[in-house]
């Protein structure tokens, strides 16, 4: 049988020899607080506590009293329910029952947690409606009734928010909340993390009673203070990484992110990883928040998504600071950058555990299923995930892991923990079979408002003021190109534009001739680099930087940039070695000089301290390494790198024996192995590359273009790999392994040096056949050129080799750059070719049987007379594509977007086209015998003398109320059809003709 907490209190009075002699619910509380005052100037006594047992029903009544003189004077109260069960104790001579002690302690407690969470709004005004004190007078009367038996009590002790205590003690609450008028939704939520909050002073509470609970409350002292250490660890974990985020300095400015930071805005991303423009933008601090508050969808991962610089860290830390002072402990927010984990286990949790040495974490077995912790994870940069060459482990697999633990939240109540990761746009690309509970979103452009809230925001944290005006005019006048207009929409871009405008560092002529988007970047990030190599400095105490570095030579100066740009890139896009660095300058005699320099003037630190200056800082997770501030300057500076060497290679002198390479044949097919040798290019680093390359004035493509191939050539037949002697892979992997990289092989190195030799290839291709003076001058054939119309196997080989190594390994490098790639007549049957970005490629007569190019972009592409019987072609992308006398007998086209695409005369007997997109497209003279095209959107097709001869045309659509019906004629081979009772619109003519 349980027990009422008027009993309680009706018992406590008769063992203090008092009688209830209230009069209204204010005194009641005025009972509370002068003992909790009284209390903390002197020690507990008899006569202190009998004033509260006669004047009041409960501690609670005290929340009829004015807030400000429960959450202002730091009163304490817990000490209040201890000295009552310790007198009780004292005069009944006996331990007080387990619902004593909890219907008392909890009171307490819940008022301590009031008084710590409302004391974080100092500007509230908490007795704005004092009209609802009779409301709360009411609720207070029903606590008396509450009745806790054992078990309810020992809810109390394990999980004081999921208690039915709980529950009444929020009502009163709540009720008390809408005194300060404010939303409903905020109260709900002080209200949560007010309870949430409890268990944390219920547990100190059992370590001050000591000997007056240790008879009757279990688990012992030791788990107490075990406990009380886990939540300790928290603190010291949030203090330490959470609490000082917002407030470090941008950059080397003299403001910190919070001072200009701006809520970022974001729209949905559908399963095929392309934004739906036709949803408006939201607020993304507010969709994540709303997930957190409404777990309705628990299974789902927050996937957040963006381009470079467009505010994902900033976002992670300003996040997680706001979920840390506005949700905790509710919510208590992790925060994890992925380029700093060292250790990959199989699970996610192993791998958070080895990452974050807290004993909350260390010390706890039980630490994912503790009722009284909600972790939020913070995972962000999962593009800067190296695990593949560093720890055997692919990107998907990792994906999965996080969507696998997600789930697990999910479908055991004891976790109920969430996962926000973040990745640049592509990050998912290419990872097959992709987790389905990843709610995707992806952050978009800066509107109109957010730019100016920004640009206000500059303004104040500027010395000189006045010159944001003039910057704000600049971006909204006719002289300022319409590209530069969309990449100050950037946050990373508008600050370097800002700042730039400011140091007098901007060249507006420039950038009035940027004509397209790759240009304007270009401009932007190299007047950047020009403005760090140029821009004065000091050290706090006055010490002046330049003397070491700046006053040197610019060109020098980047020379060091570059080089640890590439030693960044190389080492796994998060930081490199000092080491690293000084050792590939040494053959560099200018830059050689220029680090002894700085390094006898400044020391080893001080250097690093120098460089910091500049965009580089010193690694976070690797002792005597460096790092880039923002990873773009590191794949910027890379390209500019790479620039400098493809532009090195097409340099001629004329010698004796006619005109001669500067660069001997031997030495730039090292320097290919040594600066790509690495892994693969970024889609970033190759769009700054090309920029950097087409804004070079009269650059000699034909030069760059005959040198690559003939080093791909070779390369194709294994002419660097298959030696006796030291080989270049083995050199460049030696070199690698000097400096602490690991995880590659001599095969990896010589892969990825020649795949990165094709993307450039393919880029100069693409670039090529867009140029009336280059198209003829420069034509790839990755596959190698067809001779008398036969097929080539170069391409399928090379395939092939990579799967070897690992699968997957040639479509996650090169598959997003084959656009427009030209492979007449290659033989790539059973190729793997899924998700591959072939738009626009030119496949005539390819041989592609049995291959996978499932969800493969083939969009425009040029497919007559191919061979792709029995192909995976499920959900690929057709749409306008020529597949012409194409061979697609058999072929898995379900889901597939054959929209605008010619198949005249292709033959798709027994292809699966269930709930394929055909409208518009030309199927005349098509062979669709034996053809699956359930679901089938045939809207406007042209089916004119096609044979559908035992076709299946069940759900299929055969008409648009927009675009019209579907064309046939009397040729048109209908024997046999099924399906057309279920069909959807079909033609009242065709009703008619097949006597439907």
């Amino acid at each position: 049988m349980g027990k009422r907490l008027s009993q309680v209190w009706q018992q406590f009075r008769q063992s203090f020899s008092v009688s209830e002699t209230f009069n209204t619910s204010i005194d009641t509380g005025k009972a509370v607080l002068e003992a909790a005052k009284t209390l903390k100037e002197q020690s507990a006594s008899l006569e202190i506590l009998k004033p509260v047992l006669q004047n009041s029903s409960s501690l609670l009544d005290v929340l009829c009293s004015p807030m400000a003189q429960v959450v202002g004077a730091g009163l304490p109260f817990v000490p209040i329910g201890i000295a009552l069960l310790k007198f009780a104790r004292e005069v009944s001579k006996q331990d007080p029952s387990l619902e004593d002690c909890v219907l008392i302690v909890s009171q307490a407690a819940y008022l301590e947690s009031i008084k710590e969470i409302l004391r974080l709004y100092p500007n509230v005004n908490w007795d704005a409606q004092p009209d609802v004190i009779e409301a709360v007078t009411k609720q207070l009367q029903k606590l008396d009734e509450v009745e806790l038996d054992y078990q309810d009590a020992s809810q109390v002790i394990t999980c004081f928010h999921k208690s039915k205590l709980a529950e009444i003690f929020n009502q009163i609450l709540f009720t008390r909340l809408a005194a300060a008028k404010i939303s409903l939704e905020f109260a709900q939520i002080l209200t949560q993390r007010i309870a949430w909050n409890t268990h944390r002073h219920i547990l100190q509470a059992w370590i001050e009673a000591g000997d007056v609970v240790k008879n009757v409350i279990q688990p012992s002292f030791g788990d107490w203070h075990r406990e009380q250490h886990k939540f300790q660890s928290i603190d010291d974990y949030l203090e330490k990484h959470i609490a000082k985020k917002p407030f470090e300095s941008v950059f080397d400015e003299k403001f910190a992110f919070k001072d200009i930071y701006v809520p970022i805005k974001a729209k949905p991303v559908d399963t095929n990883g392309k934004i739906d423009d036709e949803k408006d933008s939201f607020n993304l601090d507010t969709w994540a928040k709303t997930i957190l508050l409404h777990p309705d969808n628990l299974e789902q991962v927050m996937f957040i998504q963006g381009g470079p610089g467009r505010g994902k860290s900033v976002f992670c830390r300003m996040f997680a600071y706001a979920v840390w002072r506005q949700l905790y402990p509710l919510w208590t927010p992790i925060l994890i950058r992925l380029r700093d984990i060292d250790t990959f286990e199989s699970r996610l949790e192993n791998t958070i555990k080895a990452e974050l040495k807290y004993n909350f974490i260390q010390g706890d077995s039980s630490w994912l299923t503790n009722p009284n912790t909600r972790f939020l994870f913070i995972l962000d940069g999962f593009d800067e995930l190296h695990i593949e060459t560093r720890h055997n482990l692919k990107l998907g697999d990792f994906i999965k892991q996080v969507a696998g633990f997600q789930k697990e939240c999910k479908d055991y109540s004891e976790m109920g923990h969430r996962i926000i990761i973040t990745g640049r746009s592509m990050a998912l690309q290419g990872i097959p079979d992709l987790p389905r509970n990843l709610e995707r979103v992806e952050i978009v452009e800066m509107d109109r408002q957010l730019q100016q809230q920004w640009l206000n925001k500059w303004e104040a944290v500027q010395i000189h003021k006045g010159k944001t005006a003039a910057f704000e005019q600049f971006l909204q006048s006719d002289k300022c190109p319409d590209e530069v207009k969309r990449l100050a929409q950037e946050p990373l871009l508008l600050y370097l534009l800002a700042a730039m405008y400011r140091d007098w560092k901007l060249d507006i002529h420039k950038l009035e001739q940027a004509n397209d988007h790759r240009t304007a970047k270009i401009i932007i990030y190299q007047e950047a680099v020009n403005w760090v190599l140029t821009k004065q400095r000091s050290e706090p105490d006055g010490t002046d930087l330049n003397i070491g570095l700046t006053k040197q030579k610019p060109e020098d100066l980047k020379r060091i940039l570059t080089e640890a740009a590439v030693c960044v890139v190389q080492s796994g896009g998060e930081f490199a070695s000092m080491s690293m660095l000084e050792a590939r300058l040494q053959d560099d005699e200018a830059a050689r000089a220029l680090i002894e320099k700085a390094k006898d003037k400044l020391g080893d630190e001080a250097l690093k301290t120098a460089l910091a200056a500049f965009y580089i800082r010193p690694a976070e997770k690797q002792e005597g390494g460096v790092e880039f501030f923002h990873k773009s300057f590191g794949e910027f500076l890379f390209a500019e790198r790479l620039k400098a060497r493809l532009k090195a290679w097409t340099h001629y002198y004329d010698g004796d024996d006619g005109r001669q390479p500067i660069i001997s044949e031997a030495l730039m097919n090292w320097e290919i192995y040594d600066l790509l040798g690495y892994g693969g290019l970024t889609p970033e680093i190759v769009d700054y590359l090309m920029g950097l390359l087409i804004e070079s004035q009269d650059f000699p493509w034909v030069e760059l273009f005959k040198r690559l191939d003939k080093f791909y050539s070779q390369w194709c037949q294994g002419k660097f790999i298959d030696k006796a002697e030291e080989t270049l892979p083995q050199k460049k992997l030696r070199q690698l392994q000097r400096y602490g990289i690991t995880g590659l092989g001599q095969r990896q190195v010589d892969v990825y040096a020649g795949l990165n030799v094709m993307i450039l290839l393919l880029e100069l291709h693409r670039y090529a056949q867009g140029r009336d003076e280059l198209k003829q001058e420069i034509v790839f054939y990755p596959s190698g050129k067809s001779e008398k119309n036969s097929l080539t196997s170069q391409l399928l080989y090379i395939i092939n080799h990579n799967e070897g190594l690992k699968l997957g390994n040639f479509i996650n490098i090169v598959g997003q750059f084959l656009s427009r790639a030209y492979l007449s007549r290659a033989y790539l049957s059973g190729a793997y070719l899924s998700r591959a970005n072939l738009s626009g490629a030119y496949l005539s007569g390819a041989y592609l049987i049995g291959s996978n190019l499932s969800v493969a972009n083939l969009s425009d592409a040029n497919l007559s007379d191919a061979n792709l019987s029995g192909t995976y072609l499920n959900g690929a992308n057709f749409s306008d594509a020529n597949l012409s006398r194409a061979n697609l007998s058999g072929a898995n086209l379900v889901c597939a977007d054959l929209s605008g695409a010619n198949l005249r005369r292709a033959d798709l007997s027994g292809a699966n086209l269930s709930d394929a997109n055909l409208s518009g497209a030309d199927l005349s003279r098509v062979d669709l015998s034996g053809a699956n095209l359930s679901g089938a959107n045939l809207s406007r097709a042209n089916l004119s003398r096609a044979d559908l001869s035992g076709a299946n045309l069940s759900r299929a659509n055969l008409s648009d109320q927009i675009f019209g019906v579907i064309r046939w004629d009397e040729k048109t081979n209908w024997e046999n059809v099924r399906g057309l009772e279920t069909a959807v619109n079909v033609p009242e003519a065709l009703k008619q003709q097949l006597n439907l």
